[in-house]
């Protein structure tokens, strides 16, 4: 109903922000990982998702569509509501669930509070094609932090390349060029080394 909120940041913390949008509050549900991208006072726009039960309506934002829309892959599945997909996206990054769950590393979403092996396997099972099949690019967009060797590194795992034979290949070419490459160069080079 809501695609996005944009506006005045009123309060912030942890669990929720108050944004003031054309004279009314929206108390908007947030992950830490939304919590850590916005600022202090300032204007800001939150890319939203709102959940209507009987007895609530409850609107969950997001720093961007990427992080939105992993969310809205975790919501459907079942057994996975609203409030564990966002501890999920709290505990750990966008892009370390989404390369998780390409990868198939049950470990690591278990460790997420609230997530059993079932869960793990489950979230795994019904959604790595998915996220495989969106391609590098996405996770790139939702990985904007990260360094050109991690972002070149997510890119050759979710093409389905080892991640160790990746990392050396990557390691060697960085060395080569002293480090000075783009990650589409760093890919490029890469993709003809392996």
């Amino acid at each position: 109903m809501y695609a996005y909120i944009n506006g005045k940041l009123v309060f912030k913390n942890p669990a929720y922000v108050v944004i003031d949008a054309g004279g009314v509050g929206y108390h908007i549900n947030i992950s830490l990982n939304t919590f850590s991208a916005l600022g202090e006072g300032e204007h800001c726009k939150l890319h939203t998702w709102l959940h209507v039960k009987e007895d609530a309506h409850t609107l969950y934002g997001f720093a961007d569509e990427g992080e939105r829309r992993l969310f809205l892959h975790l919501i459907s599945i079942s057994g996975i509501g609203p409030n564990t997909a966002r501890m999920m996206l709290s505990s750990i990054t966008p892009a370390e669930i989404q390369t998780a769950i390409v990868n198939g590393n049950v470990s690591l979403i278990q460790r997420i509070k609230g997530i059993g092996p079932k869960s793990a396997q489950r979230i795994i099972l019904e959604l790595q094609d998915k996220l495989r099949k969106e391609g590098p690019d996405t996770l790139m967009r939702v990985t904007a932090d990260k360094t050109v060797k991690d972002e070149a590194l997510s890119a050759l795992v979710m093409l389905g390349f080892a991640r160790n034979v990746a990392e050396k290949v990557l390691e060697q070419e960085l060395t080569k060029n002293n480090g000075e490459l783009s990650v589409e160069q760093l890919i490029k080079f890469a993709l003809k080394s392996l």
